[in-house]
């Protein structure tokens, strides 16, 4: 079942599409996004990736707390540009409509030398989408994902799976981690507007 306030999109890791599902999940159900944190601002940015697979207006958008030059871990690419990340600093904006968060990476990626993406979480009080590779591997970093954002006390909206479909995989983690795949996304080529919207 889709949720329908406001979430929080979280990885497995790095690049098991996040961008795609929150666009997706905009798409499905409306409201604003916001992306605490942004590296990478070389090439086109998660916060313009989904701006332009969701079709959605510039004013759904909401500014990001830290845009960061290079495309690596927030701790990383905050200490190259010389910022230290707060975590007081982040407040979720304030708006009508449900939103959309966006993380970076995976649960445990670095902030600064002490805070990590899941205090981030807990910080924002908001149900977690969880999204996965659908492929091997998943099964191992979904249920560690899973463990630590019940040993947080994070509530769970359910997992969003990523790739080529994989029922054995989907079957495994329903089963080891107790929690329900909302969606399964196929491959997507080409990845655009249209075919998100048919996924």
């Amino acid at each position: 079942m889709l949720p329908t306030g406001s979430v929080f999109v979280a990885g497995t890791d790095t690049d098991v599409g996040k961008s795609v599902v929150s666009a997706w999940l905009l798409r499905k159900i409306g409201g604003d996004y916001w992306k605490p944190i942004q590296s990478g601002l070389a090439g086109e940015s998660d916060l313009l990736a989904v701006r332009r697979l969701s079709g959605l207006a510039e004013d759904s958008f909401h500014p990001s707390t830290y845009n960061l030059t290079q495309p690596l871990s927030p701790h990383a690419s905050a200490a190259l540009d010389g910022v230290e990340i707060k975590l007081d600093d982040f407040v979720l904006p304030e708006s009508k409509n449900p939103i959309i968060v966006e993380g970076a990476g995976g649960l445990l990626v670095p902030l600064n030398d002490q805070d990590f993406i899941v205090d981030l979480i807990q910080r924002l009080a908001l149900p977690v989408l969880l999204v996965a590779r659908s492929g091997l591997g998943t099964i191992n970093h979904t249920l560690l994902s899973l463990q630590l954002l019940r040993q947080r006390g994070v509530d769970i909206a359910g997992v969003v799976l990523n790739g080529e479909l994989n029922p054995g995989n989907r079957d495994a983690i329903i089963k080891y981690g107790k929690v329900d795949i909302i969606a399964e996304i196929p491959k997507l080529d080409p990845l655009n507007v249209q075919t998100l919207g048919a996924a």
